[in-house]
């Protein structure tokens, strides 16, 4: 049974009025719990639970440390193209948006790579909007065999695929896969997704399935925190997490943290979560999950980053652009603009000096290197190589 068929009878929003009417006297019982269920997980992100958060925050910092030791690995997100041919209403690259668009060719990801590799990054995660025509399963698999010659470790965020085109990309090299379902709320999904394949819920909920049937080791998956309530998201996600732990357990799992940030459509947040709530968050997924990796994205701030880092996040992304080209300014003079998905103005002489937009607006514009120089400052090990496929042949 997949996760998708086992979702439609799970009701996320029992727990969260679990989670709401939680007094101290539940969250001291959850925490007194070795192994935790969901509805301790429910009890750690409660309202009651808050009180808690100077516990909660020492005691998952020290599981991270026992499981972890005190290291947080770097990776750089490389964004291949920003063409797409869905509309999502909180997402920069949206096919009505008229943005400048761009897809880098093979060499051009390469010169993006090697400029990623002088910064110090051998962990790269190739990002793309979904657009057959230009993001093809063909062109993803050209880049993953040029980049895993110089990259130890390379993972995609693309448009999900079936099994047999996971394949060809597992076999170039590829050994991650990212995938947000944006929210698990249907209601919300529905609303915000207008048009274009991701308007399938279950067909992107299956996809680290898929992924993992292909050979994919390490799986990532997340909600994004600002479209429908985030105890929701948070118990959903954990059910997820849950789930790919019993069913695909020889691949890592990681949970992403993801807010919305600004971007090309002036889309605003529907819901909020607070920075404490956030990190009232990072401690339940650690003590629910004492070996999932946590991840933590530019979207915060730095100041808020350099608090987090000792909650529980285990894997950061630094020094990064969301634009195609943005290391390099590489895909520059192939610039165009799209107007409700239709092409106008390739190549204009008035963009020669612009670049490609962005998916979102990066919050810590820090160098690689200031935010490695940080992490040793709080007495941790900054990690910049995550994985060799050398040892899986070993």
């Amino acid at each position: 049974m997949s996760f998708a068929v086992e979702f439609k009878s799970f009701a996320p929003e029992n727990l969260v009025r679990h989670s709401l009417a939680a007094g101290s006297a539940d969250v001291r019982n959850s925490l007194l719990k070795g192994k935790l269920s969901l509805n301790d997980f429910a009890r750690l992100i409660s309202p009651a639970a808050a009180e808690f958060l100077g516990q909660i925050s020492l005691r998952s910092q020290k599981m991270t440390q026992q499981r972890f030791g005190k290291v947080v690995r770097l990776f750089a997100p490389l964004y291949l193209s920003n063409e797409c041919i869905n509309n999502c209403s909180y997402c920069g690259f949206s096919r009505d948006n008229p943005i400048l668009r761009v897809t880098l060719s093979v060499e051009e990801v390469l010169r993006e790579a090697r400029a990623l590799r002088e910064q110090g990054f051998r962990n790269i995660l190739l990002v793309a909007g979904e657009h057959p025509k230009f993001v093809s399963n063909h062109y993803l698999r050209d880049c993953v065999a040029a980049l895993h010659e110089e990259s130890p470790s390379v993972s995609l965020e693309v448009g999900p695929m079936e099994t047999e085109d996971y394949l060809p990309l597992a076999a170039a090299g590829a050994d991650g896969l990212v995938v947000y379902q944006e929210t698990y709320d249907r209601k919300v999904y529905a609303e915000v997704h207008t048009a274009g394949p991701k308007k399938d819920f279950d067909w992107r909920l299956e996809t680290p399935e898929r992924a993992y049937a292909a050979g994919f080791r390490r799986l990532g998956i997340s909600a994004l925190y600002g479209l429908a309530d985030w105890r929701y998201e948070a118990i959903s996600v954990a059910a997820h997490a849950e789930y790919l732990l019993r069913h695909c357990w020889k691949a890592q799992v990681t949970i992403s943290l993801p807010r919305l940030r600004p971007c090309a459509g002036e889309f605003q947040p529907l819901t909020q979560i607070s920075d404490r709530e956030l990190a009232q968050l990072i401690c339940a997924f650690r003590l629910m999950f004492p070996d999932v990796g946590l991840v933590l994205s530019t979207r915060e701030s730095a100041k808020l980053r350099d608090g987090l880092i000792p909650l529980g996040i285990t894997l950061m992304s630094a020094g990064s652009h969301t634009e195609p080209g943005g290391y390099t300014g590489a895909g520059r003079e192939k610039l165009h603009q799209t107007v409700r998905g239709r092409i106008t103005g390739e190549g204009a002489s008035e963009w020669a000096n612009s670049k490609a937009t962005g998916q979102f607006e990066v919050s810590d514009d820090r160098s690689p290197q200031e935010v490695a120089n940080l992490i040793q400052k709080l007495g941790y090990e900054p990690v910049w190589k995550d994985w060799d496929m050398a040892l899986a042949k070993s």
